[in-house]
């Protein structure tokens, strides 16, 4: 919900229950950076029992209240665009999409694009299984047509014509060939990340009992540090269903399975996605892979250490090697392979690296300091008497926690 940016509201179930405790729901969302109203924070909640059929009506005025404060605003004329809610093959009709209209109006017909896959609309049904012609905005509506089934949680658009839906598949297909899918994997995050976009690890947890499952989430949550941190997006108990596919695609996680494993569908999504999952018996491997996976999403440092100088006093024009400098050492020594700068009035004009390292006529992988030695630099001519050439390692420090 933070992710689209949208209002939300917590309903707390099975109130009915002895045992009941929905202020612990409360801190537990307070703990996961959610203030609800009364707690210092403005996300409304509502106490309800689907069995005991209590609070329902407390819910539905609540909706009425959060959507007058927000004033959300559907044009009916506008082409159709909403999300996926589920979807599943019918073995009679094909792909069958369950979807909620957001804004426009669905007609059958239109011809639909959702995520890399579409179709035209062939029949749309309400829940009580009529036959529709159209969805205004905010209507539920099952529809076939589509080519492949979606995702959960897809936006759907109606495309102009078929052409244009064609179109934007084969674009997205084919951008998704030349650049894999950026989603974090545990080999890709255990061979170093360092494009530093990333500092929080999230993580979907499913064990074979509660305990279990509670002593993982707090081991986790205690790995976090100032750098990185670990976040437990959902914990829960029993094998990894779809609806686990669904969170991890939207939060960009990765899924845990402790003493348990994903049933048939799930595997499936998780192959077609590329969502990660792990599976593990013991508890300190899961800990040391997170680890692990955390400092593999920290930048790395450079540490740079100074190797010498060496002052340019002739310029010599050779062919097919360009400008040489004939330059002195003056300070600690010169290495071949090693980083060069280029200072002219203590200005730097140019860094890279040596072509050429020369003692008289012999290439030397390194001059000391007094000696003379002849230098060029790799695609850079842009030298004069009197500039200084600084020679300098740079050393990569590996991050930690």
């Amino acid at each position: 919900a933070r992710a689209a940016q949208v209002p939300f509201i917590i309903a707390i179930n099975k109130i009915d229950r002895a045992n009941a405790r929905p202020d612990r729901v409360r801190q537990m969302l307070a703990d996961n950076g959610v203030l609800v109203a009364g707690w210092g924070g403005e996300v409304e909640t509502v106490e309800v029992s689907a069995l005991q059929k209590l609070g329902l009506d407390d819910l539905l005025e609540m909706i009425l209240l959060v959507t007058d404060v927000t004033e959300p605003v559907a044009d009916p004329d506008a082409p159709a665009s909403g999300t996926i809610i589920e979807a599943r093959v019918d073995r009679s009709r094909g792909a069958v999409s369950t979807v909620l209209v957001a804004n426009g109006t669905l007609r059958a017909g239109d011809w639909v694009l959702v995520d890399k896959t579409g179709g035209r609309v062939r029949a749309m049904t309400d829940y009580r299984g009529n036959r529709l012609k159209e969805a205004p905005p905010s209507t539920p509506v099952e529809i076939t047509g589509l080519d492949d089934v979606p995702s959960a949680g897809d936006r759907f658009v109606v495309m102009p014509d078929e052409a244009s839906m064609r179109a934007v598949i084969k674009e997205r297909k084919d951008a998704e060939t030349e650049q894999k899918d950026k989603r974090l994997s545990l080999d890709e995050i255990l061979a170093g990340i360092s494009l530093g976009e990333v500092k929080e690890l999230n993580v979907i947890l499913k064990a074979d009992v509660q305990g279990s499952a509670e002593a993982l989430a707090g081991a986790l949550s205690r790995l976090g540090t100032d750098k990185v941190v670990t976040r437990v997006v959902y914990s829960g108990v029993g094998g990894i269903s779809e609806a686990d596919m669904t969170l991890a695609k939207a939060s960009g996680a990765l899924i845990i399975g402790f003493n348990v494993r994903a049933n048939p569908q799930a595997r499936e999504i998780a192959k077609r996605d590329k969502i990660n999952i792990r599976y593990y018996s013991i508890i300190y491997k899961v800990t040391e892979d997170m680890q692990a996976l955390m400092v593999g999403l920290l930048d790395p440092t450079y540490k740079e250490t100074f190797i010498g100088n060496a002052q340019i006093r002739e310029v010599f024009r050779i062919t097919k090697v360009g400008n040489v400098a004939g330059c002195m050492i003056t300070e600690g020594m010169v290495k071949r392979g090693a980083k060069v700068r280029l200072l002219r009035d203590n200005v730097v004009i140019h860094e890279g690296v040596l072509k050429t390292l020369r003692r008289f006529k012999d290439e030397v992988r390194e001059v000391q300091n007094g000696y003379e030695c002849g230098m060029a630099f790799e695609n850079y001519d842009d030298i004069k008497v009197g500039d200084v050439i600084e020679c300098f390692d740079v050393e990569e420090v590996k991050p930690t926690l």
